[in-house]
């Protein structure tokens, strides 16, 4: 009976080991060999569990003495050091996922607005404008980006900011001017403002939005901020050394100020910096407003104005 009884635990032991080996779990080592110091024998101790660090090993009458890990220390593992590991401490752009304790080290996430990117924490990527998240950055992932969906735009550069649904002119009296695209909103009027504005008055609405989808280098955006006109006739001064966002919130409030005549010289500016694309496309715009303005009050709501 006793023969059965060790074979069958010799038995249960093997079966043990073998499923730590298949789920790839390896059993804690609980003791270690260490030499008695008065008889010169060797010793098993037993090892001192996780969040305790071996305080005095054993002899042959005493056994492993442990004691707790002090506050900013920890030990993960069974064993058998003299001091307790100091936690560690989140990296740059990092933050505390979970504080450390007696048996685990803190463990540390990409704060928000960024994620892990061959272990370094990187901002997340922003959708530029005519595109919205499609999913949201994560500690762990990037932001996914998408084209903005029928019937919507959007004109700013933007990590979470979905698109805006465009400007409906179906209200009683509104005339569509332009159709909205995917960077920016529609332009409406009426017949009674139509009296008092011209096309480039229109077009002053979509410019700020122009300038953020249509990329430039920061050479040519400042040769076109320099060539802007001012009342009096002179140019922009002081561009040189404003870097992108400032050369747009310059080009913006010259955007409020500017007269209709002002604003249809744009394009031409633009063709003088060697940014002939935007000058086109900008021109484009221009001709269809006018196109459009000719015909509203005579044909009702019933141009359909292209977008690109």
């Amino acid at each position: 009976m006793f023969t059965m009884m060790l074979a069958s635990l010799f038995s249960l032991a093997l079966l043990s080991a073998h499923v730590a080996l298949v789920i790839g779990v390896a059993a804690p080592l609980l003791t270690f060999r260490v030499t008695d110091p008065i008889t010169g024998g060797s010793l098993e101790c037993d090892r001192c569990p996780p969040g305790t660090f071996m305080r005095a090993s054993c002899t042959a009458t005493q056994k492993t003495r442990c004691a707790t890990c002090p506050p900013g220390s920890f030990t993960e593992l069974w064993n058998y050091i003299g001091k307790c590991l100091r936690c560690g401490v989140c990296g740059h752009n990092e933050v505390e996922k979970t504080v450390c304790t007696a048996d685990r080290n803190c463990q540390c996430q990409c704060k928000q607005g960024y994620h892990n990117k061959y272990d370094m924490c990187v901002r997340h990527s922003e959708c530029p404008s005519g595109q919205q998240p499609l999913t949201k950055g994560t500690p762990d992932e990037d932001t996914v980006c998408q084209i903005c969906p029928d019937g919507s735009y959007s004109d700013t550069t933007s990590a979470l900011q979905n698109c805006t649904l465009h400007r409906s002119c179906n209200a009683p009296g509104l005339k569509l001017v332009l159709k909205g695209s995917i960077w920016h909103d529609s332009v409406c009027t009426s017949c009674e403002e139509l009296k008092s504005r011209d096309g480039g008055d229109y077009l002053k609405e979509i410019i700020p939005a122009f300038f953020v989808h249509h990329k430039m280098t920061l050479r040519r955006l400042r040769q076109v901020v320099h060539k802007l006109p001012s009342e009096d006739g002179k140019k922009q001064a002081g561009a040189s050394g404003l870097n992108l966002s400032e050369l747009h919130a310059r080009i913006n409030t010259w955007v409020a100020s500017a007269s209709a005549n002002q604003i249809r010289q744009l394009p031409e500016i633009l063709a003088k910096t060697g940014a002939n694309g935007a000058s086109e496309r900008l021109k484009s715009k221009l001709q269809r407003i006018d196109s459009n303005l000719k015909q509203l009050c005579a044909l009702g709501n019933e141009v359909d104005v292209l977008s690109f």
